[in-house]
């Protein structure tokens, strides 16, 4: 095979299509939408991430199987499903019209090949390894290394259940072999902290852990860039938990991280944010421990500080605040399963997070205000903070729901109640 020719494509406004809405175009769809394609995606059936994006209006989606005429006008299709006789049919299609096929199922019949692929601020390294995956991705992982020129840390996070020493579970609390009862080994299993949504803010003890995975579980807030670095045979089970919307249940997903890592394999959960913060980051690592399996957890940055500061709003400010508190808006005031005294933050001076509470807004402002914060107190909404899709108001505690609505604005998105919203307004 002559050796492939190496081209940078510039697909902003012009269409691509991919077929397929399984766990390859969920890891694929990312990277397309960061380099503004037109992504029309068709399938049957879509993934909880790639469903969000659909609803979100950030590609459209043609519910049903592939039909030839989908590539008119297309620049470019990815391929993304397993049946050979589909994926050819795609190809012949494409080849007709002399479009570029990309291939999952079978890269000896695609006309172009997915790179391993790092970025770095404006820098984007692409790598093909003759056709050898395993061997693309180290050498783009040595080239990552030396973009962030930083030593790969030794030093372990804090490990719970049954110990490893350093990231690895090589060995049990007790000193000896960490085993199965059959004699196997156990693997691991990592809740790892994505950070906010720009794929840069996962800690580099993260990314690491995620370049050593073999079973990655994944929230559907986590960067979608992350995703596109994963090495081809690893398995992604999408863990999305759309609000009012399909998902798995959290015992489901407890089960799979365990199962997995009983097996031998080194799972990563994969959490937006913090694992701690709203992540149910601690029930996942009870049922590891109960099982046995030794876990790591790496902490994130908390979207509840980071897209406050990313549309210039610090939570806490000299001379301003001396506190700020966060909390779940996902439950209305009046819920009797809230856990949440919202009239004695009322009662507070500091700053007031509020996360996952877009729907509740307005039960929440009005009882915030009915129990004594001024309706004219600064506050603000920041939707997908840090990401090319950020957009933020800024209002008051009167009026701010009612602008959201008036604005569309969408979840996730965190609301920022306080002074702290104007401090650094020239």
């Amino acid at each position: 095979m002559s050796n492939p020719y190496p081209l940078g494509l510039r697909l902003d406004g012009r269409r691509v299509v991919v077929v397929g809405g399984g766990a390859v175009a969920t890891r694929r769809v990312p990277a397309l939408l960061d380099a503004g394609a037109d992504v029309l995606l068709v399938a049957p059936e879509l993934t909880p991430a790639l469903r969000a994006r659909a609803d979100a209006g950030r590609l459209r989606w043609a519910e049903r199987r592939f039909a030839p005429e989908d590539l008119d006008g297309a620049w470019l299709v990815q391929v993304a499903v397993d049946d050979p006789v589909a994926a050819e049919s795609v190809s012949v299609a494409a080849a007709e019209r002399r479009i570029f096929c990309v291939r999952a199922d079978d890269r000896t019949a695609a006309t172009a090949w997915t790179p391993a692929v790092t970025r770095h601020g404006p820098v984007t390294v692409a790598v093909l390894g003759g056709g050898d995956p395993r061997r693309a991705m180290n050498v783009r992982d040595a080239i990552r290394e030396l973009l962030t020129a930083r030593l790969t840390p030794l030093d372990a996070a804090p490990t719970h259940g049954a110990a490893p020493t350093r990231d690895r579970p090589d060995t049990a609390a007790t000193g000896g072999a960490a085993g199965t009862a059959d004699g196997g080994q156990i693997g691991r299993v990592a809740l790892v902290g994505a950070g906010p949504g720009d794929p840069e803010l996962i800690t580099v003890r993260g990314w690491r852990l995620l370049t050593e995975a073999d079973v990655v579980v994944a929230d559907r807030l986590v960067p979608g860039l992350l995703l596109d670095e994963l090495r081809a045979d690893v398995e992604l089970v999408d863990a999305s938990k759309i609000p009012y919307g399909p998902s798995r249940t959290q015992e489901e997903i407890n089960r799979i991280l365990v199962d997995r890592a009983l097996a031998g394999a080194s799972v990563v959960r994969l959490k937006g944010g913090d694992p701690y913060v709203f992540g149910r980051g601690g029930e996942e690592l009870l049922a590891c421990a109960a099982a046995g399996v030794p876990v790591t957890v790496v902490p994130g940055v908390t979207s509840s500080i980071a897209a406050p500061a990313a549309a210039g709003i610090p939570v806490t400010h000299r001379s301003v605040v001396h506190e700020f508190t966060v909390v779940s808006g996902h439950l209305a005031p009046d819920s009797p399963a809230s856990l949440v005294r919202w009239e004695a933050l009322a009662g507070l001076r500091g700053t007031l997070v509020i996360m996952m509470g877009l729907q509740n807004l307005a039960a929440i402002t009005a009882t915030l205000i009915a129990h004594g914060r001024s309706p004219q107190t600064p506050a603000a909404v920041v939707q997908e903070g840090t990401t090319g899709a950020q957009r933020s108001l800024r209002s008051t505690l009167g009026a701010v729901a009612a602008d959201a609505v008036a604005a569309d604005l969408r979840p996730p998105a965190v609301v920022v109640v306080g002074d702290v919203v104007g401090a650094l307004d020239a």
